[in-house]
């Protein structure tokens, strides 16, 4: 089988310098999602059909895993003329299955369908029933059997009437399809080929032209403005709610949580509103997620609590943990078993040991800290020293007083205790107390300067 991709549109009513494809749904690009579809159906040739925003089309398909062929489509003359700028890199032999880069919700299960239907020999067509089929083709039927689709602006009022509609997916049998295209005419309202006149020549030519038909309405959706992008991120964020609900996941409320990515939840997982997953990311067994988190490629361990505002990305959090509210968690961080990390504390490419503590306003960056460590408040790893990063190292046991900063590189010593507003540029022994303040010193007789009147 070949796919054929049509992503060559400009897509003027997004209202937008990127191209209409490379808009994301669910923090992907539309085009990205229907080239996965495709892949999953293990295509002989995938072709993509590009033009308006070429460059970063071409972009985006450099990055794919596999090679993805292409062919421009300059000027644009319609769909027809679309697959006709594919037809050297297909297999004249093989069923051709035509899809779209704005239509990016076809389940693979359907086109499965609607391959088996067409098998090597007929023209199938996924088609389905809308209340409102304003704006697009209709199938014209005879004694139930598909004759031709008809276009809205060529349509009679009685062809308007017509429910069943096109979508415009479909798979061409091999050998014919070069041969239909090479007599598509342009002679219709839009002044383009048509790839739809392709039915009226397969009946013409008594090869079958049947149907197949999608779960859901919205596997076929297209998007042509922001408006319906939006409807569309809806109707997708919903589907996966429900997919994880089915799970037993608890969702607080399934209208409030957005998936850019794969969120593979364990058993007892509760998500609050207003949560966002981007990437990966694992939630294990008995894992709370509090209101208004974001969490990009981050795996939590089991228990763990995560207090409503925090935003972890790149992160492994130990079991048993607690983390927030308004907790930042950035790349390479790594935290053991039963860590607390409080209010306004931020930790970046750090490892902590279990049983570890930073319960408010703190930095802990470019560090390795021991277990049972306390972390004070306001406390700064000075890491950077405009040039360069430098490591610190905090061993287990350990109590750092609220407002020390640690210069690194510097090692805190097994046990060791730094008192409140340490500024530590060398080595802290282990098991000692170390203080770096200045003297305390009260000033006898001093008065508080008053306002002078003018």
């Amino acid at each position: 089988m070949n796919v054929v991709i049509l992503a060559a549109g400009m897509g003027k009513r997004m209202q937008s310098a990127l191209p209409k494809v490379l808009h994301p749904v669910a923090g992907k690009p539309m085009l990205s999602h229907v080239i996965d579809t495709a892949r999953s159906l293990s295509p002989h040739q995938l072709c993509v059909i590009y033009g308006h925003g070429g460059a970063a089309v071409l972009e985006l398909l450099a990055k794919q895993a596999e090679p993805v062929a292409t062919a421009l489509q300059e000027p644009q003359l319609g769909t027809g003329h679309a697959v006709m700028q594919a037809l050297p890199a297909l297999d004249e032999n093989l069923p051709t299955l035509i899809l779209y880069g704005d239509v990016p919700l076809t389940s693979a299960a359907t086109l499965r369908a609607l391959v088996d239907a067409a098998g090597n020999d007929k023209l199938a067509i996924l088609t389905v029933e809308q209340d409102d089929p304003f704006g697009l083709g209709r199938i014209i039927r005879e004694d139930g059997r598909i004759v031709r689709i008809v276009e809205q602006k060529d349509a009679t009022e009685a062809e308007r009437a017509i429910k069943e509609i096109n979508s415009g997916i479909m798979v061409a049998p091999g050998g014919k399809l070069k041969q239909w295209l090479g007599a598509l005419s342009n002679n219709n309202a839009q002044g383009e080929y048509y790839l739809t006149d392709i039915v009226a020549m397969a009946v013409a030519d008594g090869v079958p032209v049947v149907s197949a038909q999608p779960g859901a309405q919205w596997e076929v959706a297209g998007v042509n403005s922001k408006v319906q992008l939006a409807q569309l991120e809806r109707i997708h964020q919903g589907n996966i709610a429900q997919r994880l609900l089915e799970q037993g996941v608890t969702l607080l409320d399934p209208a409030r949580i957005d998936v850019r990515g794969e969120l593979v939840c364990g058993r007892d997982v509760t998500i609050d509103v207003g949560c966002v997953f981007e990437g990966k990311v694992e939630l294990a067994d008995g894992v709370t997620v509090g209101a208004h988190s974001v969490l990009v490629n981050a795996t939590i361990g089991a228990g763990v609590a995560i207090k409503p505002f925090c935003h972890i990305e790149q992160a492994v959090v130990g079991e048993a943990s607690i983390i927030g509210p308004y907790a930042r968690l950035r790349p390479g961080t790594e935290l053991g078993q039963d860590v607390h990390i409080g209010n306004f504390v931020e930790i970046k490419n750090a490892q902590i040991a279990p049983h570890s503590k930073a319960n408010h306003l703190a930095y802990v960056g470019d560090a390795t800290v021991g277990s049972r460590v306390n972390i004070g408040a306001g406390t700064i790893t000075c890491n950077y020293d405009g040039v360069n990063k430098f490591r610190t190292v905090i061993e287990d046991d350990c109590f750092i007083g609220s407002d020390t900063q640690l210069i690194a590189p510097v090692t805190v010593g097994k046990g060791a205790t730094l008192g409140a507003g340490t500024t530590l540029a060398k080595d802290a022994p282990a098991g000692k107390l170390t203080v770096s303040r200045a003297r305390q010193v009260t000033v006898e007789g001093w008065t508080r300067p008053v306002k002078i009147k003018k």
